[in-house]
């Protein structure tokens, strides 16, 4: 452990259905890890061919395991690398780097009752959440969807008694989440995790349903970072120009050529990689900005450009 990086053994690899992968990491130096809690994520070093891919995973260990760290990957079939360095080339034995995990999607503490709504590799930062004795003495529900053969996929991380239910695309299996929303009392606290389009749907039957934003907590997969036009950076600081790929991201291409950009989800979240915006028109695919911010600032790990090129503060 060096401040705020770790180093990283990887001590087993297990291919759990054909797209997914789960990891275990332990310190390189056999030190104990440090701790974390119920919906923490570890931002990762991958190696990929001619450069190094920085990826986000949630950990689905108990909260404040400090032996090893878990992981389950998908794999993606548009991998921009990450997710295909894990499973094609990552086998045990091999170090990694990696930053200290953080939390965007820990929960909330003063609810008195806890509904999570999953969509696909989304159950991950649940997996942690049932194994927290806070969630578990409040009362809590999974409700997951996901493919009819990956619900035995993540038994081994779902405590025998939780209360979880799956859900898949075939007729009287599909959740009803407007009904799901009816049926919680008072006090219920909504979080939800998955590709962009079922949080936008859950989010629009809470909304509809009249439930107060404060007792609702997103976190999404699949933000779309990459995908669209390509275009021009260019970095005044730096001095320096980069073409951006129509299929890799503008955080992707700025760390391509070597330049240090602050950044922690790479989901559009956090916040931590906010660039001034000095020319250009955005495309905004962040979750954090304002409207009022958007007009100044850019998050180039999910943003792109509208037209031919951008001009950032960095």
């Amino acid at each position: 452990m060096n401040g705020s990086s770790l180093t990283l053994r990887v001590v087993s690899a297990t291919t759990l259905s054909p797209s997914l992968r789960h990891l275990q990491l332990a310190g390189a130096d056999g030190a104990p890890l440090p701790p974390t809690g119920a919906g923490a994520h570890v931002l990762l070093s991958l190696p990929g061919a001619g450069r190094v891919h920085r990826n986000a995973y949630s950990l689905v260990n108990a909260p404040g395991s400090r032996s090893r760290y878990d992981i389950i990957v998908r794999r993606v079939a548009a991998s921009r690398g990450g997710s295909a360095a894990v499973h094609e080339r990552l086998k045990v034995g091999d170090v990694l780097q990696a930053q200290w995990p953080a939390n965007l999607f820990a929960p909330v503490r003063g609810a008195r009752r806890h509904l999570m709504i999953a969509g696909g590799i989304g159950i991950t930062p649940f997996l942690s959440y049932l194994q927290d004795a806070g969630v578990r003495q409040a009362g809590c529900e999974l409700h997951v969807c996901c493919r009819e053969e990956e619900r035995a996929v993540f038994a081994p991380w779902l405590p025998a008694d939780a209360p979880v239910f799956f859900y898949w695309d075939a007729d009287g299996h599909r959740l009803d989440t407007a009904a799901l929303l009816a049926r919680q009392p008072a006090g219920t606290h909504l979080s939800v995790c998955g590709p962009s389009e079922l949080n936008a749907s859950v989010l629009a039957a809470a909304a509809a349903a009249g439930w107060p934003s404060a007792q609702v907590h997103t976190e999404h997969f699949g933000s779309g970072a990459s995908g669209g036009t390509a275009f021009e950076a260019v970095l005044h600081k730096s001095g320096v120009r980069v073409q951006v790929a129509e299929d890799e991201s503008l955080l992707d291409a700025i760390e391509r050529i070597g330049v240090a950009a602050p950044c922690l989800c790479r989901g559009g979240a956090c916040g931590v990689c906010i660039t001034p915006l000095l020319d250009g028109e955005a495309e905004h695919r962040d979750h954090f900005l304002s409207p009022a911010e958007q007009a100044q600032f850019i998050m180039p790990c999910v943003s792109r450009a509208r037209g031919a090129r951008l001009v950032l503060d960095l």
